[in-house]
């Protein structure tokens, strides 16, 4: 008599380590800051171009290859609107515009608890959600102790599914453990409700494995396995460990050829597990919070990739609960895979098996390894690379390198205290990081735009200096772009600022135009009038030139003068003169 083998399911804390912690139930348009985009035409002069500059103060500080346009750096506290204003009118200018920000790509749902679900940006999901949230063609299939199907955050997504264990229709949870898996992978997203998943417009499909106790058996999965794949299901998640088993990997193989993607947790006992790699079924194991391996994650030949293996998940009570162990970061896998077959319907069982390991981030030893598998799961590469047509022949890893351009300071620029390093990068997957070095030495890395630094040169040798840049993207390709800059002593020398008009002992009228001459060994940012100490006017660009609505002044004398600034926050007012009214 061949014996049974069981499986208790991974909601036992001594045997699995799933834990539940109970908790209660529940683009904007702008523009870059002193930039001006702007394209002087073939027929422009040098004087022309110069000019233009000149009168905004704009200094050009790089320029986007092949269409010749100038990226123009304004100086400090200047009006960027009025700026653009003045020199779009003027001769050799094509065209000018602002550098607006348009809102990210990455999507954000509006559920309450989706502030607490970091692991959903450790897999890039919200990046993958700009391409698609889930298809509610594709189909989940959650083998598991049965689905909560009223859960708030579930009901919507449910589709019919059967109770292998029993042998009839009533799949509801005896555990509590299907539920939560089931709310990783697809719970409703963006219903203002509860949690987000991964894949949160796919159906789930409940299939009951378990007896009440929660032991699942390789007979009901093998059977649960063939009998979604006969509904439509084109994924199925297993939070067991059975990716050993020969009847398990028999249902599985089946389960593909008609297009499908069974996902399997590793177990939780942190042990070396020596049976063979399961083509058939993708082994996952946990990560921590820090994206390294958890410790009682178990390893081994069979391990394909690792995904977060914590969660804010659905309970079976209907409220919401933090679990963990490889029983969460399997169906997050799963989504991912729900996510692929959305994007690319048209693909293989064995294209979105092959994606998911492709487009996972290099972890652990290079290459595939015993704890990571092929690497920690990505969901943006992996959707792309579904849009891409890539996976299992068909596609190939990301070796395209990123492009970074060191946008402030220019080359050759002198600097002297406190100044803005100012990067971007741009690849065809996305960016994972920019490292800024000074001289070779780091001076810190950013994963998330916009990568500015504010380093200070008061320290510095005077003479020239290195600024490189280096930016990766999620398959650890890189670039990198570098400067010199000239370290030079501050700037301490104040302004030199004349009012020119109107005259000493002048009688204004109703509206008084008074015009500056203002000088200075770098340049003058900004020069404000002042009416009987009082400032009423000011001007960021040369020629500077301010109006003084004088309606309102009381008949008899009145003191103008003029305070103008540097961009090194020097200033210095000019004489006093006296007008009458």
């Amino acid at each position: 008599m061949v014996h049974l083998t069981v499986l208790r399911f991974l909601a036992v804390v001594a045997s699995f380590g799933f834990t539940f912690i109970a908790v209660s139930s529940a683009g904007a348009q702008g523009h870059v800051p002193g930039r001006l985009l702007v394209k002087f035409s073939d027929s422009s002069t040098a004087a022309q171009r110069s000019m233009a500059l000149n009168a905004v103060g704009g200094q050009v500080q790089s320029e986007i290859p092949s269409i010749g346009v100038k990226i123009v750096r304004l100086p400090a506290h200047a009006n960027e609107q009025a700026a653009l204003n003045t020199i779009k009118n003027r001769p050799g200018v094509e065209f000018a515009e602002l550098d607006k920000a348009i809102a990210s790509s990455q999507v954000t749902p509006n559920d309450p608890w989706y502030v607490n679900q970091p692991q959903l940006n450790r897999i890039n999901a919200p990046l993958a959600w700009s391409y698609t949230t889930g298809s509610p063609d594709v189909i989940i299939a959650i083998l598991d102790s049965g689905v909560s199907a009223t859960h708030e955050d579930l009901a919507a997504n449910i589709v019919p599914g059967w109770n292998t264990f029993s042998n009839n229709s009533d799949t509801s949870d005896v555990a509590g453990h299907g539920t939560a898996v089931a709310g990783v992978a697809a719970a409703a997203g963006n219903n203002g409700k509860g949690i987000a998943s991964v894949a949160w417009n796919c159906k789930i499909m409940p299939m009951r494995i378990t007896d009440a106790q929660g032991y699942g058996y390789y007979s009901t999965a093998a059977s649960a396995l063939t009998w979604s794949s006969d509904r439509g299901a084109r994924v199925a998640n297993i939070s067991f460990e059975m990716s050993d088993s020969s009847t398990v990997r028999s249902a599985a193989q089946y389960f593909m050829s008609r297009g499908g993607v069974v996902t399997s947790s590793a177990g939780n006992q942190g042990a070396y597990r020596s049976y063979p790699d399961n083509p058939y079924i993708l082994t996952v194991g946990a990560l921590d919070a820090n994206n390294v391996i958890y410790s009682w994650s178990n390893y081994g030949p069979a391990i394909d990739i690792a995904a977060p293996g914590d969660a804010r998940s659905t309970t079976r009570a209907g409220g919401y609960g933090v679990v963990s162990g490889t029983s969460i970061s399997s169906p997050t896998v799963a989504g991912i895979a729900a996510l692929v077959i959305s994007a690319n319907p048209s693909l293989t069982g064995d294209q979105v098996a092959q994606i998911l390991k492709d487009s996972a981030d290099d972890a652990g030893a290079p290459g595939w390894d015993m704890y990571y598998g092929h690497g920690r799961a990505n969901a943006l590469t992996a959707v792309q690379m579904a849009v891409q047509g890539g996976g299992g022949g068909g596609g190939s890893p990301d070796v395209e390198a990123p492009q970074v351009t060191i946008l402030e300071p220019s080359n050759g620029q002198q600097v002297s205290g406190q100044f803005s390093v100012k990067i971007g990068a741009t690849d065809n997957v996305g960016i994972e990081s920019v490292t800024l070095y000074v001289n070779g030495v780091s001076q810190g890395t950013m994963f998330s735009a916009p990568y500015t630094w504010t380093l200070n040169a008061s320290n510095w040798s005077e003479g020239q200096h290195s600024i490189r840049a280096e930016a990766k993207d999620y398959s650890s390709n890189s670039a990198s772009a570098e400067i010199v800059v000239q370290r030079v002593a501050a700037d301490t020398q104040a302004p030199t600022v004349t009012i020119l008009s109107p005259l000493e002992g002048s009688t204004i009228g109703n509206t008084t135009l008074v015009t500056v001459d203002a000088r200075d060994n770098v340049g003058v940012t900004k020069v404000e009038l002042y009416v009987n100490n009082k400032r009423v006017a000011t001007s960021t660009a040369a020629p500077f030139s301010m109006t003084w609505n004088s309606r309102t002044a009381k008949k008899g004398w009145h003191t103008l003068r003029v305070l103008a600034f540097d961009a090194a926050g020097n200033s210095a007012w000019s004489a006093t003169v006296n007008v009458r009214k």
